[in-house]
C-alpha cells in the first residue's frame, strides 16, 4: 500500500490538520492545545482490530492525566462515529472523522492511496505541538504496540511537570 503525505519525524513541530467531530464542527490541531496529544489512527471502526484499539485506548485514557487528550481518527463518517461511541461507552477518547478534506492522513503521511482510508498509527505530540513519538503500524490488520506509546508517553508527562522544590 501507498502512504501519501509526510509523516512528521519525532523533533519536528505537529502539522496542523481539520477534521469533523460527531457533532459535525470542524476540529484542528489549535482546537486541543495546553494538552499533551496522543493521536490514533485507524481504517474504520466497522473492523474488529479498529474496534478493539479505541476500546483500549478508552479504558486506558481513564487512568492518564487531565493534561492528556487521546484522539482517534480515522474516515468513519461522524454519524458511524457516534453510534460506535455511544453503543461502547468511549467517553474518554475524542474520536473524530477525517472524511471531509483527509487533512490528517495528508498532513501526517497517513492517507492508505489505494483504500483513501488512514493507516493505524499512534503519533504524541507534546503541550507545545511537538511530535515527541510516532508508530506507524506496518501491517494494517496488527494491533498498535500499546506498551511502547504509552511507556512514551509516561516519559513525556513526566518531562512536562515541572519538578516542585519544597525548600
Amino acid at each position: 500500500m501507498t502512504l501519501t503525505g509526510d509523516m512528521p519525524e519525532e523533533g519536528n513541530k505537529a502539522p496542523d490538520f481539520t477534521v469533523v467531530s460527531q457533532d459535525m464542527k470542524e476540529i484542528s490541531l489549535a482546537d486541543l492545545k495546553n494538552k499533551i496529544k496522543v493521536f490514533t489512527s485507524f481504517i474504520s471502526l466497522d473492523t474488529p482490530v479498529c474496534d478493539l484499539q479505541v476500546k483500549e485506548f478508552n479504558r486506558r485514557a481513564a487512568k492518564l492525566s487531565s493534561n492528556v487528550v487521546v484522539v482517534g481518527i480515522s474516515k468513519d463518517l461522524p454519524f458511524a462515529q457516534k453510534r460506535f461511541c455511544e453503543t461502547n461507552k468511549i467517553k474518554n477518547v475524542k474520536v473524530f472523522s477525517d472524511y471531509k478534506f483527509s487533512s490528517f492522513g495528508l498532513n501526517y503521511g497517513l492517507l492508505v492511496n489505494e483504500l483513501n482510508l488512514l493507516a493505524r498509527s499512534i503519533i504524541i505530540a507534546d503541550k507545545n505541538n511537538t511530535v515527541r513519538y510516532v508508530q506507524l503500524v506496518e501491517e494494517l490488520t496488527q494491533a498498535p504496540d500499546y506498551e511502547e506509546a504509552l511507556s512514551k508517553l509516561d516519559d513525556i508527562i513526566k518531562k512536562s511537570t515541572p519538578s516542585v522544590k519544597l525548600f
